[in-house]
């Protein structure tokens, strides 16, 4: 309470202001934590419990224990989903955030040196950032629809490219599941590489250029001065990314749903909103409960891996 109307045989006490100050957080954070239970951590409350339960949409949900895992367990149609999904999971952060840390490397420190300053980004740098940003402002629905139009097999850009030299292009979206693989990857990449470009762009111009000058008097070129130099510099902005990229990755719905015939092949998401469709909703939720558990593994796994001394500068 406010020191005038606290008693004057404790106003001095080291322990009632600790008490004191603690209160005060508190109280600041009581609504906020209260509006994230509600409306956050209710939510992920309610479908593991539906989860366990027969639900089907009305007002009955009986409860049969494990049974909706077990069948998930025995259900090689969810397997071939999740292949997919951790397929995607591990190969969509990667080819992303590479060529995402390359691209802002090259915006703020692959240009020519040029005079009075120890780094300098290529020629027209604000101008690609804006390109490469681009894709995140276009609806995911409409990213799906264009570039299901591209991998079209028989009117097609890309094969329509490759009758021109002579070349017979493949069904990317017919019946080849690995040809899908790869189609979901590159639309992926390509839809979120301009996030990260302007992500780690912030976090390379965060990066004090004394640093850079030093390093370029001990004779270091661009190569060696971007993994000793920035890539430590900016390891957490990459560790943060990665996990982001993996839930992305993980949760690829709208694009696979729209893009990619369900003959060919699902992700996970589509699984579980099939099952919705079907009204088998506590199936349905148990494998959103599944798809909760591998984000937060895949999350802590990726904080482990990547755990290193913090550098300040």
């Amino acid at each position: 309470m406010p020191p005038r109307f606290t008693p004057a045989r404790v106003r001095y006490d080291r322990r009632y202001r600790t008490l004191d100050k603690y209160r005060f957080i508190v109280g600041f954070l009581a609504v906020p934590l209260a509006f994230y239970a509600l409306f956050v951590v209710s939510p992920f409350l309610q479908a593991i419990y539906y989860s366990f339960t027969d639900w089907s949409g009305g007002p009955v949900a009986n409860f049969v224990g494990f049974d909706n895992y077990q069948k998930m367990w025995n259900d090689d149609r969810f397997w071939d989903s999740l292949q997919v999904s951790a397929l995607l999971l591990v190969i969509a952060p990667v080819i992303t955030l590479v060529l995402g840390m390359f691209f802002a490397y090259m915006i703020t420190s692959g240009g020519r040196h040029r005079r009075g300053q120890a780094i300098a980004g290529v020629a027209g740098s604000s101008f690609y950032k804006v390109v490469y940003f681009f894709p995140q402002v276009l609806s995911v629905a409409i990213i799906a629809v264009v570039w299901g139009r591209v991998f079209n097999t028989n009117s097609g850009l890309i094969n329509g490219g490759l009758d021109k030299v002579g070349v017979t292009g493949p069904a990317w979206l017919g019946g080849d599941s690995t040809l899908g693989v790869i189609s979901l990857l590159t639309v992926i990449s390509w839809s979120f590489i301009g996030f990260y470009v302007v992500l780690f762009s912030a976090a390379m111009g965060a990066i004090p250029s004394d640093i850079y000058e030093a390093a370029l008097l001990d004779g270091a070129g661009r190569t060696r001065t971007f993994f000793s130099v920035t890539l430590p510099l900016i390891w957490d902005t990459v560790r943060t990314g990665w996990i982001y990229m993996g839930i992305q990755a993980l949760d690829t719905f709208a694009i696979c749903l729209v893009m990619v015939p369900p003959h060919v092949l699902k992700v996970t998401p589509v699984f579980l909103y099939e099952r919705f469709r079907d009204g088998q909703y506590g199936y349905a939720t148990s494998i959103g409960v599944v798809l909760l558990v591998l984000s937060m593994a895949f999350s802590l796994i990726v904080m482990r891996a990547g755990n290193r001394d913090r550098i300040e500068y």
